[in-house]
């Protein structure tokens, strides 16, 4: 269906995510992979990303995956402390996240990540930074390190509203991504985005597509595709998305059309978040005058704002939102 819409394109990345694919049997990830390629013209470069989980992925399943074509694993390790496991809903034995990562490595996969999680109740510093030095133990070449958002409608959410759980303050969760960029640093790893760092070459291609404005088509229910300004999403409900494929319609729930501001405005938002940061020429003179103050903070990066970008430094990825704040509104 999105060879109808698109046509004859290249393919630089594809990406198995948003749920747990790694429990799908590995032929039928496999077919999707012969799919793309019998329809498209996916590089010989592509990045082929696998999210999997560490209690279920096998050795075979990896095998097999590598064999097919992928080239990079996503393992969602979120922390190394059974407690904040156990408040983030987590399942899996820390200790099956070492095992995951060296069958990864013996698999073939030459890009391994692993995702962190800081920011829950009942998580000590002490913990946090177990779960750094745990991460860092690994042979990975690239690391994500997301604060926790509680989401409305969750079992977490309503264990804080009932003050069963208490979030830690701001002030404990900005020294945790302190602590976290300083040890990946330290460690050979390089803050490409503000949650993500990797080891040279080890960046992951497919979210720098997000984040720089490039094309994608999502596939699944609920999944979100971008395309010539227009940003849509499938319905969520599984019998429905098939319903609607197997009668030949695109299952869109619904869909916007960004305007020329929209795009201004985003291209800030998702920028501001690399290190390549923001050519001062794409800001207009109130914004660089916006800017100014957090110059002056040392918020913005001092000498890449005397090479022509706004840059944010450590202290100012903290504050990101609020600097996006004072850009676009």
């Amino acid at each position: 269906m999105a060879h109808k819409v698109v046509g004859e394109v290249e393919v630089p990345s594809i990406f198995f995510g948003g749920g747990t694919p790694s429990l799908m049997p590995a032929q039928e990830l496999a077919a999707v992979i012969s799919e793309i390629r019998s329809k498209f013209s996916l590089l010989p470069d592509a990045e082929i990303t696998i999210e999997v989980n560490p209690d279920s992925v096998t050795l075979q399943f990896l095998h097999e995956m590598r064999a097919a074509g992928a080239n990079r694993i996503s393992m969602g390790m979120q922390s190394a402390v059974p407690h904040v496991l156990q408040v983030l809903d987590r399942t899996h034995n820390p200790e099956n996240v070492a095992t995951a990562v060296s069958n990864a490595r013996a698999a073939g996969f030459e890009h391994v990540s692993v995702d962190l999680i800081y920011g829950a109740p009942k998580e000590s510093f002490a913990d946090w930074q177990s779960s750094v030095q745990a991460a860092l133990s690994l042979p990975i070449d690239h690391i994500s390190a997301y604060a926790l958002i509680v989401e409305k409608g969750t079992k977490l959410a309503a264990q804080v509203s009932r003050g069963d759980l208490e979030l830690p303050s701001e002030d404990e969760t900005a020294e945790k991504y302190r602590y976290a960029d300083d040890q990946f640093v330290a460690a050979g790893f390089d803050w490409y985005e503000l949650s993500n760092w990797s080891k040279p070459g080890g960046s992951c291609k497919h979210n720098i597509a997000y984040w720089d404005g490039s094309h994608w088509w999502g596939i699944g229910p609920g999944a979100h595709s971008y395309l010539d300004n227009k940003r849509w999403w499938n319905v969520k409900h599984p019998s429905t998305y098939i319903q609607k494929v197997s009668e030949g319609d695109l299952p869109v729930l619904n869909e916007e059309h960004l305007t020329p501001a929209n795009l201004a405005d985003e291209y800030i938002m998702l920028q501001i978040r690399r290190r390549e940061g923001i050519p001062l020429d794409r800001l207009d003179k109130k914004q660089v005058e916006n800017c100014l103050a957090y110059l002056s903070s040392g918020h913005i990066d001092g000498q890449s704002w005397r090479d022509g970008k706004l840059v944010l430094s450590q202290s100012g990825r903290l504050i990101a939102d609020r600097i996006v704040r004072s850009l676009v509104m």
